[in-house]
């Protein structure tokens, strides 16, 4: 691929009006997330149907333990696009060439290395989150698989970050299309067919998930310029090694111990039983299609402000802050109320069993409605980040909304005992840890633009 065909797919982002170049980022970002989620959202609707309560189940309460594991090399992901973004605004090919071959080489090493950890605990850490025994071998086996494919899912998540830090989120979209239709078609093949239950979904998930890896590091190794990918250059390079892990580690701790609230939170849903477990767990795959949609717009905040970082481009930096804040704003008042409101609809696509509906509507009534302030939170860690505050924004959401999370499960759920209140913790922490967040940045955004201009003034 030519340097001109490669430039097609980019984003001009520090120059220009920005609210058109945020959507144009972001709605392709939206439908590749929105794939991502489908993987999984075929996976619980296949064996929902077709396998049972206990496998849909099994399926949907993997979901914070995986998280859990991996949330630490996908937050180093988080590090690479930063800092590819910022090198890039910068005008700097050999720093992104560089940071982009020990990117990929990290995620091969990461995805080994949890492939290991997947296999051999997915059994004892169940069992320490309360799952039922009648669900934890199901599970089990549907964690064992699904690890088995980390590698290539790392490889996949670390290469269209690259491609998302040059302002690239179309190419990542076409790939995905072409791997969730293969997941699809492989769902309805092993389970129905073969009838080979949480083991098919998760052999579908990994094959589809291949596809997609393999067709982005082709990608890179076609394109041009800096985020060129060379097999035969594959190495650590350790100074990009450590700003990446500056960057990224705070994030993959952040994202990790909220994880951990959330299997506190999951261990929480599993005393209810295998109903209660398979309504919460159909409701949370519907409420993370408004996930992956606000969160198209804290990834835009870290791209967009690393790269105008990188060109010390500051004025614009605000208003990319307060236009990402007002879309995803919209954008999780409209789909978390929709979602709601279709609930029984929606919810009746994962299991036709009545209870299983109720209790997901229980789920949704609380926290759909007010998803909104979850990507409001985001969004602002996006903007920090992108400026490099990685530990500021780690510690605050891990106080404001992970610890009070933990506090509220220990004083408040032990003394009334009912999913509501159990629920009910997550709004509630999203809007302390946001208005934190917001505090933070206004206050380091202005620190920022005054240094820069008694710099200048000295100069």
């Amino acid at each position: 691929m030519n340097k001109n065909q490669t430039k097609k797919y980019e984003i001009d982002m520090i120059h220009g009006p920005l609210l058109g170049k945020i959507l144009l980022f972001t709605l392709p970002l939206m439908a590749s997330s929105i794939l991502q989620l489908l993987f999984n959202a075929a996976d619980i609707i296949v064996v929902g149907r077709y396998a049972g309560s206990d496998a849909l189940a099994a399926v949907g309460s993997t979901g914070a333990l995986i998280n859990l594991l991996t949330n630490m090399f996908i937050g180093f992901s988080v590090g690479a696009n930063v800092l590819v973004a910022r090198y890039y605004g910068a005008g700097k090919p050999d720093e992104v060439s560089d940071t982009v071959h020990t990117s990929v080489m990290l995620s091969i090493i990461g995805g080994v290395l949890l492939a290991v950890i997947g296999i051999i605990f997915a059994a004892p850490l169940l069992e320490l989150m309360g799952t039922p025994e009648n669900v934890l071998p199901l599970a089990a086996l549907y964690v064992r698989i699904y690890f088995a494919g980390m590698p290539v899912i790392l490889l996949y998540n670390y290469g269209s970050a690259i491609l998302r830090a040059i302002g690239d989120t179309k190419r990542p979209l076409y790939y995905l299309a072409v791997a969730g239709v293969l997941n699809i078609i492989l769902n309805l093949i092993f389970v129905i067919v073969f009838q080979l239950s949480v083991a098919g979904v998760a052999l579908a998930t990994i094959i589809s998930q291949t596809l997609s890896a393999v067709l982005v590091i082709r990608c890179l190794m076609h394109t041009e310029g800096g985020c060129h990918l060379d097999l035969r250059r594959l190495k650590i390079h350790s100074h990009k090694l450590w700003k990446i892990l500056q960057l990224g580690l705070p994030a993959g701790l952040q994202g990790s111990i909220f994880s951990l609230s959330n299997v506190l939170i999951q261990s929480s849903v599993n005393s209810f039983g295998a109903i209660a477990m398979a309504g919460n767990s159909a409701a949370a795959n519907i409420e993370g299609f408004t996930y992956v949609a606000m969160n198209a717009f804290y990834q835009a905040a870290i791209t967009f402000v690393s790269q105008n970082m990188g060109a010390m481009e500051f004025k614009r930096i605000k208003r990319i802050a307060w236009q990402c804040l007002a879309c995803v704003t919209v954008t999780g008042l409209l789909l978390g109320n929709l979602s709601f409101f279709f609930g029984h609809q929606l919810l009746g696509i994962y299991s036709d069993e009545a209870e299983v509906i109720q209790y997901g509507i229980y789920r949704m009534e609380v926290i759909a409605t007010t998803y909104f302030l979850c990507g409001i939170m985001d969004v602002c860690v996006g903007c920090l980040r992108g400026i490099g505050y990685s530990f500021l924004p780690m510690v605050v959401s891990l106080l404001g909304a992970c610890g009070f999370r933990i506090l509220w499960i220990f004083t408040i759920f032990r003394g009334h005992h009912d999913l509501h209140t159990l629920y009910i913790s997550y709004p509630i922490s999203w809007a302390i840890t946001a208005s934190v967040h917001i505090i933070c940045f206004l206050i380091l955004y202005h620190r920022m633009v005054k240094k820069s201009r008694t710099a200048q003034a000295e100069n």
